[in-house]
């Protein structure tokens, strides 16, 4: 018996020629998994979340509540801190593109894109100040100038590091949503 949900060989229900077979384009999608990186540092940070709740729950029975609930706090800290690391990435919708960093989501209607480009250029090695030739995902608007815009995703960030294929598959996806959300 094929259970169709776990397998990535079903058939959509729309058109074929359709190249974007969802059924709600309104809602915000990453088109594009999250990086084993990305994945692997969340886990490692919830795991450490995990210790420090266990030592939170030890010292609000031995010791003070107040001291009990910094160390909570610091678990909720970290939970939260995990959590926002795997939502970080590129989000598309029939609205427009958004781009969420650790601390900043920025959001850019399509009628404002004039073309969403692959180029290739220095590019910031897992987001620190050491570059290395990569290629970015650009984003060229009406009201700037294309190099005063980050790159919507590079070839060396956590979610494509050693993964090209996944990166020419994710800027295409990308392309796609800009091309059909422009014409529509």
């Amino acid at each position: 018996m094929p259970l169709p949900f776990l397998t990535a060989d079903h058939t959509f229900e729309a058109a074929d020629d359709v190249a974007l077979p969802y059924d709600d384009q309104t809602r915000w999608r990453r088109p594009y998994r999250p990086g084993p990186l990305r994945v692997g540092v969340a886990a490692l940070w919830l795991l450490l979340a995990s210790y420090v709740l266990f030592a939170a729950v030890l010292i609000a029975l031995t010791g003070s509540p107040s001291s009990a609930g910094v160390i909570f706090g610091l678990a909720l800290a970290v939970i939260v801190s995990a959590l926002r690391l795997l939502r970080m990435g590129v989000w598309v919708s029939a609205y427009g593109v958004r781009q969420v960093s650790f601390l900043v989501t920025r959001t850019v209607p399509w009628r404002q894109v004039v073309a969403v480009r692959t180029v290739q250029q220095p590019v910031r090695w897992l987001g620190l100040p050491r570059t290395v030739q990569g290629q970015a995902l650009t984003l060229v608007r009406k009201d700037r100038a294309a190099e005063d815009t980050a790159p919507l995703l590079t070839t060396h960030n956590l979610d494509f590091l050693a993964r090209v294929s996944a990166f020419d598959r994710a800027a295409d996806a990308v392309e796609t949503w800009a091309a059909e959300s422009r014409l529509g």
